[in-house]
């Protein structure tokens, strides 16, 4: 079993954009039917990520998530494991690889 789509619901979508996009994902605007518009990434194992506006669902309340992201697209982050905040206060845990593909500080 592998988890092939996460929501986060934000009430700072533009700045969750900003900040998930800084740390390498490709966040593209999307609008489905009538639906509200919202950003999608997908990600390396074909699972996506879309941030939604907090309007009719509340907004997400506290996760914990893990990304891996190769070094080139880290926004100069080093090799490693970075623990970062997002704009709403949930945790990101940002793994970085080595240029190359392997992590370090696992």
């Amino acid at each position: 079993m592998g988890i092939d789509l996460l929501v986060i619901y934000t009430a700072r979508l533009e700045e969750c954009r900003g900040f998930y996009a800084g740390l390498g994902l490709d966040l593209v605007p999307e609008r489905h039917g009538t639906g509200p518009d919202h950003y999608a990434a997908t990600l390396a194992d074909g699972g996506v990520l879309e941030l939604y506006p907090a309007t009719r669902r509340p907004a997400t309340g506290y996760v914990r998530l893990g990304l891996t992201v190769a070094a080139h697209r880290a926004g100069g982050r080093p090799a490693g494991r970075h623990t970062l905040t997002d704009p709403d206060g949930r945790t990101v845990v940002l793994t970085v690889q080595e240029p190359g593909g392997t992590t370090t500080g696992s």
